[in-house]
C-alpha cells in the first residue's frame, strides 16, 4: 500500500508513540566541514516542517513499512524503513533533543509518502532499494556502484562457452564471483582455458567456423567446433571446469594427477605433459591470488575506517578459499554518524543488486545483524551469517581489511589535499576569484570530418569526474568536413543549451528553461563548505585550442546567454611540444606558464584526458561503422533473421542479388520479412 500526505493534511493532536529513535536509520548525503553544531536554517523552518508531520501522524498504521521525506520541490531527503511506522514517523515530531542533521531534514520537510510491508526484512530490502533510485541527500550513499565481473559457464548450447560477464543474469548458465577487477577476471579466465580448454568465442564465431582456430593450434581450447573432439567429452571438461569453479578445486586436481599418473605408465607422455601443464595452469590460479584463506570457503569482508569525517569501506571477497581481489568505496555520510550505522546502510545497499555469499564479516557490531542477515538469505537459496569475529582466523581477514581502508583512505585524503591546491594555483593562473570546484575540458576529433565527435570531460576537486563526462556526436549537416570551429560551436551550444534549461540560476534563465520545458525556478546553488555538493555549473571551461577556437566557444556561450563561465583556451606549443602551451583568456595577451610549474602539468593532465576522450570515443564509433551489416538498416531484421539469411545465401551481396522468391525460401524468413528485405534493396529500380 502506498500513500503520500502534504501540508494540507488534517492536523491531529501528537503523541510520540513511544519508540525508542532508531538512530541507524538516519544518515547523511552530504558531508560537513563546519562545526557539528552549525545552525545554517531557521528555529521556526523546524518548527514548520514537525506540524507537516504531525498532520498525517495520526493516520499511520502500526505496521511495518517504508517512509520518505520530501521538500518543497518534490525532491526525496531521506528515506527510511520503520518495524512500526506510526512510532517512527511520532519520533520525529517531538520538537526537541534531535541532531543537527535530522533537524536540518525536519526543517525541509513538506511531505511523506509511505509504503506498508507484510515483515520489517521486507522493509530493510525496499529500504536498500529506494536509496539506490532515489539518491536521497540525508541517507548514506554507495558513491562507486559500478557492478562486478563474473566469469560465465554457459549452458544455452550444446558447446558451452567460459566468458567474462556483467550486468542482468539473463543467459543460462552458472556465475562464478564477484571479481574486483577486469584484470583478475581475465586472468582466471586465461588460466582455466589452459586447464579445461573451454571455448570463448561468441555463438555466431563457433557456428560458422570450417576449421580450428589458433587457439586450438596453441593448446586454449579443444576445437568443438569442428568436432576435434565429441561434444559429450567436452561436456565433460565444462563439468570439470563448475566443479573447480564451485569450490571442489583439490578433488579436480587429485583427478587430473590420477589421469597424469595412468598416462605416464602407459608410456603416453605427451597426454601425461597436457595434465601436467592443465594442473600448472590451476596452481597459478590458486597461487597468485595475494591473501588465501584455508578454513573460509566462501565470505565477503567488509571494513570501515573513518578519518577527518570521512569514510572508506574496503570489501574483499573470498571465493573458493581464494582472495578474488578488493575495492574500496567512499560512502557519503555524516559526519556525526557512526561506524556501526555507516556500514549497517552500506552492506544493505551493496547486495541490492547482487546475491550475498554464506558468510559476511563486518569489523563493526551491526545494531540488526539479524534482521538484515535474515534480509539477505530471502533473496538468494542459502543461509547468509552476518557477524563481526573476535578471534582466529575470520579476525585476520577483518584486520587486513581494515588496514587495507585506513591506507586507501589515507590516500584519498592526500590526493584531495593535493587536488585542492592545484584548484587554487589552477584559480590563480587564469585570474578566477576563487578555486574552481568543476572544470569542464572540451575536445573534438575526426578523420577529415568522418566520424566527428566532441568529449567533454571534468574535474573537481576529488580528480576527474568520470561520470559526469559525456560525448556528443556531430549532428550539423551544414557544417564543413574538418570544420572544428563549426564542431566546437555545436558541442557547446548543446551543452550549455541543456544546462540552461535543467539547472538555471538566474530569473531570467529559469524563464528560458521554463519556456522550453524545464523548471520554472532557479536551481540553488550548492551549500557553501559542502564538498560533496558538485555543482551541476563548471567554474572554469578549457578548449583544446587557441585563439580561433576560443573565439568559436565565446560565440557559442553568448548564443545561449551564458556570459560568466571563464574560457581559457589552451594551444599547443611548438611542434606540438607539451610544456610549451600557450593561454588565451578573453581580455588579456597571451601568455605561458613556467615550464616547470606544477600548475603547467596539471593543465597537461587535463587536456591529455580530454584528447584521449575524444580520440577514443571517435575510435569507437568508426570501428561500428566499420563493422556495421546493411541488414541492421532493415526494419523487423533481428539477429537470428540477419544470421538464417547469411546462413543461406553467404553474404550480403548475394542477398541483395536474390529474388523475391528466392528470399522468401530462405529458412526461418516469412512473405513479410522477404518483401520488406527485397524492397530495401531495391526501392531505387
Amino acid at each position: 500500500m502506498s500513500r503520500r500526505s502534504g501540508a494540507d493534511a488534517p492536523p491531529d493532536t501528537f503523541d510520540d508513540g513511544g519508540e525508542a529513535d532508531e538512530g541507524h536509520e538516519l544518515a547523511a548525503d552530504a558531508l560537513d566541514d563546519g562545526p557539528e553544531i552549525d545552525f545554517d536554517f531557521e528555529p521556526g523552518a523546524v518548527s514548520a516542517g514537525t506540524e507537516v508531520i504531525r498532520r498525517f501522524w495520526s493516520t499511520l498504521p502500526g505496521s511495518p513499512g517504508v517512509y520518505r521525506m520530501f521538500d518543497a520541490k518534490g525532491d526525496v531527503l531521506y528515506v527510511g524503513k520503520a518495524k512500526n511506522l506510526k512510532a517512527r514517523v511520532g519520533s520525529y515530531a517531538r520538537g526537541q533533543a534531535h541532531s543537527n542533521r535530522i533537524a536540518r531534514m525536519i526543517s525541509q520537510t513538506a511531505a511523506m509518502e509511505f509504503v506498508t510491508t507484510a515483515t520489517e526484512t521486507e522493509a530493510l530490502l525496499l529500504e536498500a532499494n529506494l536509496i539506490k533510485q532515489l539518491k536521497p541527500r540525508f541517507n548514506v550513499l554507495m558513491r562507486d556502484d559500478k557492478s562486478f565481473p563474473y566469469i560465465l559457464v554457459t549452458a544455452d548450447g550444446p558447446a558451452p562457452q567460459i566468458v567474462k560477464h556483467r550486468g542482468a543474469r539473463r543467459r543460462k548458465g552458472s556465475y562464478y564471483g564477484p571479481f574486483a577487477s577486469v584484470w583478475a577476471v581475465n586472468r582466471t579466465v586465461n588460466a582455466l582455458q589452459r586447464a579445461f580448454l573451454l571455448r570463448t568465442c561468441s555463438d555466431s564465431y563457433y557456428e560458422n567456423r570450417s576449421r580450428p582456430c589458433l587457439l586450438f593450434q596453441i593448446k586454449r581450447c579443444s576445437g568443438p567446433c569442428t568436432g576435434e573432439i565429441a561434444l559429450d567429452d567436452y561436456a565433460g571438461l565444462a563439468k570439470v571446469a563448475n566443479d573447480f569453479l564451485a569450490g571442489k578445486s583439490n578433488a579436480v586436481k587429485d583427478r587430473m594427477r590420477q589421469e597424469m599418473q595412468e598416462a605416464s605408465e602407459a608410456m603416453e607422455f605427451e597426454r601425461a605433459a597436457r595434465f601436467r601443464d592443465r594442473i600448472a595452469a590451476l596452481s597459478a590460479i590458486q597461487g597468485t591470488q595475494g591473501v588465501n584463506t584455508q578454513g573460509v570457503e566462501q565470505a565477503d569482508v567488509f571494513a570501515l575506517d573513518e578519518q577527518a569525517g570521512q569514510f572508506c569501506i574496503e570489501v574483499f571477497f573470498f571465493r573458493n578459499f581464494q582472495n578474488w581481489g578488493n575495492r574500496a568505496y567512499f560512502p557519503k555520510a555524516d559526519r556525526t554518524m557512526s561506524p556501526s550505522e555507516v556500514l549497517a546502510s552500506f552492506i544493505g545497499q551493496f547486495y541490492d543488486d547482487k546475491p550475498a555469499p554464506k558468510l559476511v564479516l563486518a569489523s563493526h557490531e551491526i545494531e540488526d545483524a539479524e534482521l538484515l542477515a535474515a534480509a539477505l538469505s530471502s533473496r538468494v537459496e542459502h543461509r547468509v551469517e552476518l557477524h563481526r569475529p573476535q578471534r582466529g582466523e575470520r579476525r585476520v581477514l577483518v584486520d587486513h581489511a581494515q588496514r587495507n581502508a585506513k591506507e586507501a583512505l589515507g590516500r584519498r585524503l592526500a590526493d584531495t589535499a593535493s587536488q585542492g591546491k592545484l584548484l587554487t594555483a589552477l584559480g590563480q593562473a587564469f585570474g578566477l576569484e576563487g578555486s574552481p570546484r568543476r572544470i569542464e575540458v572540451y575536445d573534438n576529433s575526426h578523420i577529415s570530418g568522418t566520424n566527428a565527435v566532441g568529449g567533454m570531460v571534468v574535474a573537481g576537486p576529488t580528480g576527474f569526474m568520470k561520470t559526469h563526462y559525456r560525448t556528443f556526436n556531430i549532428r550539423s549537416e551544414e557544417l564543413t568536413p574538418g570544420d572544428d570551429y563549426g564542431m566546437m560551436r555545436e558541442v557547446l551550444q548543446r551543452r550549455f543549451k541543456r544546462l540552461v534549461k535543467e539547472a538555471p540560476r538566474t530569473p531570467k534563465e529559469a524563464a528560458v528553461a521554463a519556456a522550453e520545458g524545464g523548471p520554472a525556478d532557479p536551481v540553488a546553488p550548492p551549500p557553501e563548505g559542502d564538498p560533496d555538493a558538485f555543482p551541476a555549473w563548471p567554474d572554469l571551461v578549457l578548449i583544446d585550442g587557441g585563439k580561433g577556437q576560443l573565439d568559436a566557444a565565446r560565440e557559442a556561450l553568448e548564443a545561449v546567454g551564458v556570459t560568466d563561465v571563464a574560457l581559457v583556451g589552451v594551444a599547443k606549443g611548438r611542434d606540438r611540444d607539451a610544456g610549451r602551451e600557450t593561454f588565451f583568456v578573453p581580455g588579456r595577451a597571451p601568455f605561458k606558464l613556467p615550464p616547470r610549474d606544477p600548475t603547467l602539468y596539471f593543465v597537461q593532465r587535463l587536456r591529455d584526458e580530454a584528447h584521449r576522450f575524444a580520440i577514443g570515443t571517435h575510435r569507437a564509433k568508426r570501428k561500428r561503422e566499420m563493422v556495421r551489416n546493411p541488414l541492421d538498416e532493415i526494419a523487423g531484421i533481428g539477429p537470428t533473421r540477419k544470421r538464417a539469411l547469411l546462413h543461406h545465401f553467404g553474404t550480403v551481396k548475394a542477398i541483395q542479388r536474390a529474388a523475391l522468391e528466392d528470399l522468401a525460401r530462405a529458412p526461418g524468413v516469412n512473405a513479410a520479412t522477404a518483401r520488406a528485405v527485397y524492397d530495401f534493396f531495391h526501392a531505387g529500380n
